[in-house]
């Protein structure tokens, strides 16, 4: 570590240190013992903008998913088993402590260290009303109480804080899209008036975007606009969205029935709805509470329920299944021509992270469609592959070495689909550890794709197959198996995910989820293998009339067979790897210019084959 970059820890730590004492400064000016920042925005969503990455300006932890609890004398920072490495490396033990954000919940946290009688605040906009629960029953054991704060400490200590994004607001297509607005607003509108409810409140830009087929780009890597709606049961819906990103190309997509009105509107007409003691639909997993609280205190008859838009957009209309079957093909073309690349060039030693994930996106970006990347690709060499939530930094990064192993986890946004994949290749010669945890990641994968399950199936009755072959040799992952994927839209999405975690949505035909298995050997390496898939019904599968149901892969590139041990494989798992190999190779090498075509040739040939 040279002079710079020990000046520069340093730095960030002063700083640290600076913010946390200038928020405690404003805790005691606003009357408070202490405050909830989550990472959040007021939609709820993973990727949010600069202006809301309270969490990352305050702790220094860059990851999509934690939370800090601030107190006079003490606080901590609390990050699921993805982050946890990566926590380590960005927030400052002096002044944080580190906590599992499942182990150690931070509702546990604050019932141990709230001293009684002391008010813990927190900003309505960014908890959900099950938030506001579990942290009010925390402050209550500990003696004290939870109280919203009407104006943010955060904010008022950031003095630079990014102004809230602006992008504009675009129509999707319909050759994309697969099924139009006005008949999915007339789906959904039905079912709220045969459940007696006369309207929904859609808080999650996601929703928005596909209800009305729109896209924007007001956060990184997902094409969302951020904005709230409020559907009613007539199948009309009012739009909040501040007028600087609307066009009028925007005003003919919509048309009528869509009535577009500025943000500071949307108070008022929740209010309304209380007036006319309205029956209204809240999601309590994605509504803030500042919504539902204002909702309480209008009259409104608050049914809370799952957003209405969530099931329907998990469950892939023809047309966009079609669209990700021909984005993932271009996809894996752009894969293959990296990997094929990487071959060249990696046994050199003079590769390293950043400057490989730059050549992988020159490669896409070739592609049609191509709108940017999904999620910031995870560029992970040797050790760096064992944080499983990497980011590469010119201060963090390795170079490819002889021996070692490369994790690159990546994803790229096309108009007709989402895609994310992972592989883990060998830079020189694998040792027989690296073979057998890739070869028990690999049958685990394999279980995934190739199982078949009954309809009402839910992820996490399937979880276990993907992890089987890792307990048999006493080994584990501490991440989920797969999550959910949109269509030209968020590259993590609900409701349905395969992981250990309690989830009761079943999987359904349409619905796009990840199958990623990993082992990650901390100080050492990191494996995973990712590929999406769809769930399909399964012709004539024998079930005594129970209809069944089974995954297609839609992932398209070639697997590395020198981290391959044939020997812990059995004959329908080294089956499923020729088949897939030689799908492959039948599928992207139209796509291929002869020399990539030659490599990949090689590439897939059978294990049978030297």
């Amino acid at each position: 570590m040279d002079a710079r970059h020990i000046s520069r820890k340093r730095s960030a730590k002063a700083s640290s240190a600076e913010k946390l004492a200038q928020l405690r400064a404003e805790l005691i000016r606003q009357g408070v013992a202490g405050f909830i920042v989550p990472r959040a925005d007021e939609h709820q969503g993973e990727y949010v903008p600069p202006s809301a990455e309270r969490l990352a300006w305050l702790t220094g932890f860059t990851g999509s998913a934690g939370l800090a609890v601030v107190l006079r004398d003490k606080a901590a920072v609390f990050v699921d088993g993805r982050y946890t490495l990566q926590a380590e490396a960005q927030v400052d033990g002096a002044l944080y402590q580190r906590r599992h954000l499942v182990e150690q919940p931070a509702a546990d946290w604050i019932a141990a260290n709230l001293r009684s009688g002391e008010t813990l605040g927190y900003d309505p906009w960014l908890l959900t009303p099950g938030d506001v629960e579990r942290y009010r029953a925390a402050c209550t054991r500990a003696g004290g109480k939870l109280a919203p704060l009407a104006a943010n400490p955060v904010d008022a200590v950031w003095r630079d804080r990014p102004a809230p994004p602006l992008a504009p607001m675009v129509p999707h297509p319909l050759e994309f899209a697969g099924k139009s607005s006005a008949d999915k607003r007339r789906e959904l509108a039905q079912k709220l008036a045969a459940d007696k409810l006369d309207a929904a409140v859609l808080t999650a830009p996601d929703s928005i975007a596909w209800l009305l087929n729109i896209r924007g780009g007001d956060v990184a890597y997902s094409p969302l606009s951020l904005s709230f709606a409020i559907l009613h049961a007539d199948a009309s819906v009012d739009l909040f969205i501040d007028r600087r990103k609307r066009s009028s190309e925007l005003a003919r997509h919509l048309g009528n029935a869509v009535r577009c009105v500025e943000p500071a509107e949307l108070g008022p007409a929740l209010d309304a709805l209380g007036r006319d003691k309205r029956r209204v639909l809240a999601d309590p997993a994605t509504c803030a509470s500042w919504i539902v609280n204002r909702l309480a205190q209008a009259g409104a008859a608050i049914q809370r329920g799952a957003d209405p838009c969530q099931l329907p957009k998990a469950c892939k209309n023809k047309v966009e299944l079609e669209g990700a079957r021909r984005a993932h093909r271009r996809d894996g073309a752009a894969m293959t021509r990296f990997l094929a690349w990487l071959a060249r060039e990696a046994p050199s030693g003079n590769l390293a992270e950043i400057a490989v994930s730059d050549r992988l996106e020159q490669f896409r970006a070739r592609g049609e469609h191509f709108r940017g990347l999904s999620f910031p690709t995870i560029s992970g060499a040797g050790a760096n592959g064992a944080v499983v939530h990497y980011h590469a930094s010119p201060a963090s990064e390795r170079r490819l070495e002889p021996g070692s192993l490369y994790l690159v986890d990546s994803g790229a946004q096309y108009l007709d689909g989402t895609t994310d994949i992972t592989r883990t290749v060998a830079i020189g010669q694998p040792s027989a550890e690296m073979r057998d945890r890739f070869t028990r990641v690999l049958k685990g994968h394999i279980a995934l794709a190739s199982c078949r399950f009954p309809q009402g199936t839910t992820g996490p009755q399937l979880d276990a197959l993907a992890r089987k072959p890792l307990w048999d040799a006493g080994l584990d992952y501490d991440h989920g198996t797969g999550h959910g994927v949109g269509s030209y839209l968020g590259v993590h999405e609900g409701p349905q995910r395969i992981s250990k975690l309690p989830n009761l949505q079943p999987l359904l035909p349409g619905m796009i989820v990840s199958d990623e298995p990993g082992y990650y050997k901390t100080g050492a390496y990191g494996i995973r293998i990712e590929n999406l898939v769809v769930v399909t019904p399964v012709d004539g599968a024998p079930g005594n009339g129970k209809a069944m149901l089974g995954f297609e892969t839609l992932t398209l590139a070639p697997l590395d067979r020198a981290l391959i041990e044939p020997k812990l494989l059995d004959a329908a798992e080294s089956a499923w790897i020729d088949a897939y190999h030689a799908r492959v190779r039948t599928e992207l090498t139209p796509l291929l210019d002869k020399e990539t075509a030659a490599w990949l040739v090689a590439a897939t040939r059978p294990l049978s084959s030297a």
